[in-house]
């Protein structure tokens, strides 16, 4: 007989930081939960309240270097409080900003925290820079890395809405913690370059810098409305572009049974 653990793995449940209706204690809902929620308010509910997990994607090992990088250059220029060439070519009138809980912002585990007293969850989100114009504002900066053909690259396709999301909810979160944030942020977007005549050990990549002018009103009422679907003891219907969920009811049908038995 498998013991509670394995079968735990094998059915990809889990039982740890799941959220109790009947708790008191503030419940943490980070920034990729919430667009999770967005995506699909079935795999939210099944992932925050049931413990039923997306299948994870395997890590972007290469991304997370480009980031790790750009925020040691970054860095530099923070430290000399000048602006970096990227901020110069596109006439940004700011500098990266100091603050000593930087490092706390920038960790995957802690991050930029609010605690959303009536809902009583805390929502936090890991920020990649912070920049400071002449005005006091901050402006808000997430690096991306891509291998592609376009020139120019532009936040309109469909699967690039969840960054703006993502740059919106950062402006939320510092403006509920006091900050002056202006609606300007900023995505660093470093694209490899695949035209080249042979990779010789190194990539090389174009560093562009796109302007979003960030609308944050939707997010207080998206995490009431997250927090009412965590409350809610009935499951919610699959988004109706949701890949996961359609693979699900598609291999339900086919078969007639749930693929995991107990």
């Amino acid at each position: 007989m498998p013991t509670t653990t394995s079968k735990q793995k094998r059915n990809g449940k889990r039982t740890r930081n799941l959220f109790d209706p009947s708790s008191k204690k503030p419940f943490q809902l980070s920034r990729s939960k919430i667009d999770l929620f967005q995506q699909c308010r079935r795999c939210f509910h099944l992932d925050r309240r049931l413990g039923v997990a997306r299948p994870r994607m395997p890590p972007f090992t290469l991304n997370s270097a480009v980031d790790a990088l750009l925020k040691r250059e970054f860095d530099e220029y923070r430290e000399q409080q000048r602006p970096h060439p990227i901020m110069v070519e596109n006439q940004i009138d700011a500098v990266p900003f100091q603050h000593p809980d930087l490092d706390t912002w920038r960790s995957n585990f802690k991050g930029v925290r609010f605690h959303h007293e009536p809902t009583n969850l805390i929502i936090s989100g890991a920020v990649d820079d912070v920049w400071i114009n002449p005005k006091g504002e901050l402006l808000i900066v997430d690096y991306k890395a891509t291998a592609s053909k376009e020139r120019l690259i532009t936040l309109d396709t469909k699967w690039r809405q969840g960054y703006k999301r993502q740059l919106e909810i950062y402006q939320w979160l510092f403006r509920m913690n006091g900050f002056s944030v202006s609606n300007s942020s900023f995505i660093v977007y470093a694209n490899a370059e695949k035209d080249r005549d042979a990779f010789n050990g190194e990539l090389k990549f174009k560093l562009q810098l796109i302007e979003h002018v960030g609308d944050t009103e939707w997010v207080e009422q998206t995490v009431i409305d997250a927090h009412a679907c965590l409350m809610s003891d009935e499951i919610p219907d699959a988004a109706d572009d949701c890949e996961y969920c359609g693979y699900w009811e598609a291999a339900l049908e086919v078969t007639g049974r749930a693929l995991v038995s107990e």
